[in-house]
């Protein structure tokens, strides 16, 4: 049994060799079915093995969200500029034309609201079935290691990861961090590991400044960064690239961009970074022409 307290503390992460891919482009799925990578490949870019996700999920905890008052409006005009879209089915089939065929990260479970204290308590809420009609990419599991109901979480996460393997697909777990965890590096990388480990082939985390690195190299599948709370423009393209240039694969952001002055010139710079390898200075430029 684990001793918390007595556990050495793990510290070879190797940052500097980096994870070996054999004969496909993403990390640690080169022994997955031909189904599931082709819907990997739908959501990294096997050019750059990067992604550019929109997250417009929020209103399934949160009611209407500043930004996305309306969904056919606010979410249609940003659809050409990224890679994959993660919102709810309700979501998805009121506000999204099928004919955009973009790849869908679908989440796949169901939580408590903001208006409870302690929000780690959630269900599935879709059904494999309807997953498939949606025609999913992935499915989205949030997790909260190290909440009061983290074995819950958890059994969420191994519910979806076993109904996607049935169907080839791929699940992307996502660390919720709750008002008790910090976001370092120790927890960070602690609660990615644990949901690679359980099966997610994609891992959706924070951004942390000292030690995101071996946050990365500790987790044997993609890490794709939350964008979290609305910052300053400029902000939020440098948490981008910071993220990027420490390892992660990909920008998952919903805030930063369908609430920033303006929101189209946001995404194609955050799409300028993720894709083009484009710097901080010129993504922000870009987006000052843009707007």
């Amino acid at each position: 049994m684990a001793d918390k307290d007595g556990n050495k503390l793990a510290k070879d992460f190797a940052v500097d060799v980096p994870a070996e891919t054999k004969s496909f482009h993403v990390k640690g799925m080169d022994n997955v079915d031909w189904g599931m990578k082709d819907r990997l490949s739908r959501i990294f870019n096997p050019a750059s093995g990067r992604t550019l996700m929109l997250a417009f999920d929020h209103g399934y905890i949160m009611g209407s969200t500043a930004g996305l008052e309306r969904l056919d409006l606010n979410i249609p005009p940003l659809t050409p500029y990224i890679d994959v879209l993660m919102g709810t089915r309700g979501a998805i089939r009121a506000a999204v034309p099928p004919t955009f065929n973009k790849a869908v990260a679908l989440r796949y479970d169901c939580g408590t609201t903001v208006l409870k204290d302690d929000m780690s308590l959630g269900f599935q809420g879709v059904s494999i079935e309807d997953a498939v009609k949606l025609n999913a990419s992935a499915l989205a599991c949030q997790c909260f290691v190290g909440a009061s109901n983290e074995v819950h979480s958890l059994k969420n996460l191994t519910d979806t990861v076993d109904a996607g393997n049935r169907y080839g697909i791929p699940v992307l777990g996502v660390t919720a961090v709750g008002k008790e965890m910090a976001r370092d590096e120790r927890y960070l990388g602690l609660a990615s590991r644990v949901l690679a480990e359980l099966g997610a082939s994609i891992v959706k985390t924070y951004y942390c400044e000292e030690g995101f690195e071996k946050v990365v190299a500790g987790c044997p599948v993609p890490i794709v960064i939350a964008g979290g709370k609305k910052v300053p423009e400029k902000d939020a393209l440098s948490l981008a690239w910071k993220a990027l240039d420490c390892g992660a694969a990909g920008v998952d952001m919903g805030r930063n961009i369908f609430q920033a002055e303006d929101p189209i010139a946001m995404v194609r710079a955050v799409a300028s970074i993720v894709h083009d390898n484009n710097t901080v200075e010129g993504a922000w430029e870009m987006y000052q022409d843009l707007k």
